[in-house]
């Protein structure tokens, strides 16, 4: 494919997109529907999809329109090309730009709209976040780094950076963590090489092992993660302490790829149903990873900007308030409960705590703490508590 007719797919499928139809199913049709298409083809449309999704409105106001075809010429402009180089329609590229088009683009009508977020979420994000709120909003419209998370019961860092480097994958490590690489090249070859297929590494953003580094863990303890989801941060666990940990999730089906991912890192991970929590409680600590508004890893799923509400964010905050109060009855006394968002919002991180502490004075705030998207991490928070009584 020419560059010009790669801007094109691109063009069609964030059309279906914008449409309603999810940019994964979006890019899974045309691939099916292309079959001329080469690898790096497909890569690079991929690219061209996210990209406009992460810069959505200010690509729309540099291009013209919130169109597929809007967004891949204000994506142009802002990489200071002339549009015109490739909308020529010669071969499969897209026609040329209309004397519309070839006008000079507006200026940006807000902050919000230059930084790429919704108008109603500005105020709240910059309420958040003070005066790294620019900084934050800029780093979402770029690519996430890759992160690797090494399973330590299996290897070191060092170990772990020669052995990719075997199959072709270029790591270093990343400060955030002990177990964390950044992937420098060869990060779509991860999934089918042997360190991954072997267990000697996850994917795993260096934030999230940062939000276990912190929890109190030991050999001995019975762990739960309440909100276990894939079970990234379960498997992160298991392969820092000797400890019984246990995983759990409202929806079990959100599990169905946890056994296979503790066998191949080598560790035991039983998954229990919401019936048998009571039987195995209580525990010496446990995780809420709550669902939330994901404002931490917009640049993975830059459909996730642009698709929250003010209703939806309500829900999701009362829905992390309900899982707390679900989960602190599991706790031991003396035990641990620890609450963690993939979110930089305070309404889910530090006005969450407080609620949780309004509601059970007894219970002891131990620490918490936050990680953001341009520190070079995806964004996180995690906040700890004590329940009182003798452990």
């Amino acid at each position: 494919m020419t560059p010009g007719a790669r801007v094109q797919a691109a063009t069609e499928i964030l059309d279906e997109i914008l449409a309603g139809q999810a940019a994964e199913k979006a890019l899974t049709n045309w691939g099916r529907r292309s079959r001329y298409a080469g690898s790096k083809d497909r890569l690079a449309v991929r690219d061209h999809v996210f990209q406009a999704l992460r810069c959505q409105r200010s690509h729309a106001a540099l291009g013209g329109a919130l169109t597929g075809r809007g967004l891949m010429i204000g994506a142009l402009r802002a990489e200071g090309l002339d549009p015109a180089d490739l909308f020529h329609g010669e071969g499969h590229a897209p026609k040329p730009l209309d004397e519309a088009e070839q006008a000079s683009p507006r200026a940006f009508e807000s902050v919000a709209e230059e930084n790429d977020l919704p108008e109603w979420l500005w105020p709240l994000f910059e309420r958040s976040l003070g005066d790294q709120a620019l900084e934050a909003a800029q780093a979402l419209r770029s690519r996430a780094p890759a992160h690797l998370r090494v399973n330590l019961r299996k290897g070191d860092r060092d170990a772990a950076i020669k052995r990719l480097a075997e199959g072709g994958i270029i790591a270093e490590p990343q400060a955030v963590s002990p177990s964390a690489l950044t992937v420098t090249d060869g990060a779509r070859r991860v999934k089918n090489s042997e360190s991954y297929l072997q267990g000697f590494v996850e994917l795993q953003d260096a934030a999230s092992q940062a939000v276990v580094d912190a929890l109190p863990l030991h050999d001995g303890q019975r762990v739960l993660d309440f909100c276990a989801g894939g079970g990234g941060k379960a498997l992160a666990m298991a392969g820092r302490v000797d400890a019984q940990i246990y995983a759990h999730d409202a929806d079990p089906r959100r599990m169905k790829d946890v056994p296979e991912r503790a066998e191949r890192a080598g560790v035991s991970l039983p998954c229990l149903t919401t019936e048998e929590l009571a039987q195995f409680a209580p525990f010496d600590l446990v995780l809420c990873d709550a669902p939330c508004s994901g404002s931490g890893s917009w640049r993975r799923d830059p459909e996730g900007k642009w698709r929250l509400t003010q209703d939806a964010l309500d829900h999701v905050v009362a829905v992390q308030g309900d899982i707390l109060d679900a989960a602190a009855p599991l706790v031991a006394a003396g035990g641990v409960l620890a609450f963690a968002t993939c979110s930089m919002l305070d309404v889910e991180n530090g006005n969450q705590t407080r609620a949780f502490l309004d509601r059970h004075p007894e219970w002891e705030h131990l620490s918490e703490h936050a990680w953001h998207v341009h520190t070079g991490t995806d964004g996180f928070y995690v906040s700890m508590f004590r329940r009182p009584g003798k452990h």
